[in-house]
């Protein structure tokens, strides 16, 4: 008994941790509880520099910020693309995937804004607003940074697809991003025709977009490293199949020597494949085709050579990004660039003499006789 009593009066008087509370938080960072107690929250109406004060007091305190706000949900906000939509379809599963692999969940939203419209004209999805319930936002489809400037004002941490990003580069990359190096992708498709033996390559697709630009900027750069002269066909148009269809049928109608084309996207080779079926031309005897973004690339006939962009590690790297701005709130943007990787196939042949339209398919036509 004596023993126990010992033990009982030692323990009363050993010096106890002390337990870091929203007080010595407030304390250290010169603001009030209250103010502590929002922004350990998840409340992203305080002032962001409050913010990145109280977060950095509060890790030197030894407080975990990814343990403070037991939600854990991401808003995947696809903008302006259909939802069924093939490459950010597999963005999203990749970004399901990142999400539950670390505990969290994902909730999905359509959202579709005028991409012109200035930040102070833009209305949010309400359920992003809710801080109790949604931690960050992951922007894919087709935004414009005007979104971000919104989300900046509103306090709402977020990630965005860098590629499909609209406005300022600035801008821009004073949030956290994720590219895929399609520059890259858009020089090595460009290459491997002029390994062909192609001189007379055209681009398809309108350089207004971003992802077709930077695509565009790839094939203009190995087109002027091999002291050629770039050559480009746009036509406006939502549909990319529709738009690849009329910027080809444009080119071959000017009767332009032609012996390859590099299409923006997989959808836009649909669309040159058709206009060159319609004129009597094939591919790949007389226009090799390649497209970029690997979506319907196989089911094309013939199977197209295009640029894979790995849309699933695009959602996770988002995923990664987000987790990241949660738990380190205070750290500059960050930003990753997914590499790519050409896949040649049956579209691509090595060049024959330039194709021009009307004389090919006079040709076809005496032939078939």
């Amino acid at each position: 008994m004596v023993k126990k009593s010992t033990e009982n009066a030692a323990a009363k008087t050993a010096p106890r941790k002390s337990k870091v509370g929203l007080r010595e938080i407030a304390a250290a960072a010169n603001v009030s509880i209250a103010t502590v107690s929002r922004v350990l929250s998840g409340n992203n109406r305080v002032d962001r520099e409050i913010q990145k004060t109280v977060w950095a007091h509060a890790e030197r305190l030894g407080v975990d910020p990814g343990q403070r706000n037991q939600n854990k949900t991401l808003a995947f906000l696809l903008s302006n693309r259909a939802m069924l939509h093939a490459f950010h379809s597999r963005i999203l599963g990749g970004a399901e995937a990142q999400c539950a692999a670390s505990g969290w969940d994902v909730l999905y939203l359509s959202f579709h804004y005028p991409l012109q419209a200035s930040w102070t004209e833009l209305h949010l999805p309400k359920v992003i607003q809710r801080h109790d319930l949604v931690r960050a936002v992951i922007l894919a489809g087709t935004n414009s940074v005007e979104l971000l400037k919104l989300l900046d004002h509103r306090n709402i941490p977020a990630v965005v697809l860098g590629n499909n990003a609209i406005g300022s580069q600035p801008e821009l990359m004073k949030h956290d991003v994720v590219f895929v190096d399609d520059t890259q992708g858009g020089f090595e498709a460009t290459q491997y025709l002029l390994q062909l033996g192609h001189r007379h390559i055209w681009f398809v697709g309108t350089t207004r977009l971003p992802w077709f630009a930077r695509c565009f900027q790839g094939y203009r750069n190995a087109m002027q490293s091999a002291g050629l002269e770039p050559c480009q066909s746009s036509t406006e148009s939502a549909d990319d199949a529709e738009s690849g269809y009329l910027a080809t049928k444009s080119l071959l109608a000017r009767n332009e020597p032609v012996t390859a084309i590099l299409a923006g996207n997989d959808f836009t080779a649909h669309g040159v494949y058709k206009a060159l079926r319609e004129k009597g031309l094939r591919v790949p005897q007389d226009v090799s085709v390649i497209g970029c973004d690997d979506t319907v690339s196989t089911l094309l006939t013939p199977a197209l050579s295009t640029t894979r962009e790995f849309p699933e590690q695009i959602g996770k790297r988002l995923v990664d990004l987000a987790l990241n701005r949660i738990t380190k709130p205070g750290q500059g943007p960050q930003s990753i660039t997914i590499p790519t990787e050409f896949i040649p196939r049956e579209s691509c042949a090595p060049a024959e003499p330039p194709v021009r339209a009307a004389s090919r398919v006079g040709a076809v036509r005496q032939s078939v006789r």
